[in-house]
C-alpha cells in the first residue's frame, strides 16, 4: 500500500479562532490542489498553546465546529484527514483532543494528550487523556501521540507491539528545544521501525516561537520529508512494502526480550 501525506506545517494566531478555523481550511484547501491521500495538522490550532485568560471561552464546544471542518473537507475532497489537536470543552473539562477522518468524512478516531507539559502548565488546564487510539486509513493501522507524549516511548512501543505501521505526532514544540524534537521522533521511528508523520506549528505564536520541523520519516528513521521553519506544505509518500524489508532485516520484534522484568 502506497499512499501520499501532506504535513501541512501551520501558523497558529494565540487565542483567535475564529482566524485558525479559517486558515486551517484555507491550507487544507491549498494542499488538496496536489491530491494526496492523507491531510495532517498540528497541535492546538485553534487556539494556540496555550491561552491561559479565557481558555474556557475560546475552546471548542464538544468539538463541534472542528469536526464540522475536517468531516466536511474530508467528504468534500475524498481525503484522509488527521486532525492535529484542538482545544475542546466538553462539559467543566477541557481536553487537547485530536479527531481523525476517512475519506468519507467519518470519523474513525478521537485521541487526548495523554502527558500533561508541566513546564507550560498544561496539567492545571487541560484533562488528559486515558485511552490509546487505534484506527486504519486506506487499510494502513494507524495510531498517534501528541507532543510531549513522544518523550515516553513506552507509549509509543506498546502501540508498536499491536501492529501499527504509520504512527502520527502532531505538536506545538518550541524552538528552544527543536534538537530534542527531531530526535526523539527518530528515534521512535527507528525503534519501532514504522512510518512516523510529525506535524508541527511553525512561526511565533503568543510568546513563543516555534520549531517547525515537520518531518515524514520512513522506518530507518531517514528523512522522506525535512520542513525548515516557516508555514509550509510538504508531500511525502509512504509504501508498506518497505516496513516488512525493514523488519525482516533487523527484526527488533523478534529479538526483544519481554521477560526483561525478571532478568536479574
Amino acid at each position: 500500500m502506497k499512499l501520499r501525506i501532506a504535513l501541512l506545517q501551520m501558523y497558529v494566531e494565540m487565542g483567535n479562532p475564529k482566524v485558525n478555523f479559517s486558515h486551517a481550511q484555507e491550507l487544507m484547501e491549498q494542499a488538496m490542489e496536489k491530491e494526496p491521500d492523507i491531510l495532517v495538522l498540528p497541535e492546538t490550532w485553534n487556539t494556540g498553546f496555550f491561552p491561559k485568560e479565557n481558555l474556557s471561552g475560546l475552546a471548542d464546544e464538544e468539538g463541534d465546529e472542528t469536526c464540522r471542518l475536517l468531516s466536511s473537507t474530508a467528504s468534500r475532497f475524498g481525503v484522509n484527514i488527521v486532525g492535529g489537536t484542538t482545544a475542546v470543552k466538553v462539559g467543566h473539562d477541557i481536553y487537547n483532543r485530536s479527531y481523525v477522518f476517512d475519506r468519507k468524512g467519518h470519523m474513525v478516531s478521537s485521541f487526548d494528550k495523554m502527558h500533561g507539559f508541566s513546564l507550560s502548565g498544561e496539567p492545571g488546564y487541560f484533562r488528559m487523556g486515558n485511552h490509546l487510539s487505534h484506527f486504519k486509513l486506506d487499510t494502513i493501522s494507524c495510531s498517534m501521540a501528541v507532543c510531549y507524549d513522544i518523550r515516553f516511548p513506552e507509549l509509543i512501543r506498546r502501540e508498536a507491539l499491536s501492529g501499527v505501521d504509520l504512527f502520527f505526532v502532531p505538536a506545538a514544540w518550541p524552538k528552544i528545544r527543536n534538537h530534542h524534537w527531531v530526535t526523539l521522533n527518530r528515534a521512535r521511528a527507528i525503534e519501532n521501525q514504522f512510518y512516523l508523520a510529525a506535524v508541527n506549528q511553525a512561526g511565533k505564536s503568543g510568546d513563543t516561537e516555534y520549531a517547525g520541523e515537520s518531518l515524514l520519516l520512513d522506518p530507518w528513521g531517514e528523512d522522506i520529508c525535512h520542513l525548515e521553519s516557516d508555514e509550509e506544505i510538504a508531500f511525502g509518500r509512504v509504501d508498506t512494502d518497505v516496513i516488512q524489508e525493514v523488519r525482516s532485516r533487523i527484526n527488533v520484534f523478534r529479538d526483544r526480550r519481554p521477560d526483561w522484568d525478571k532478568v536479574e
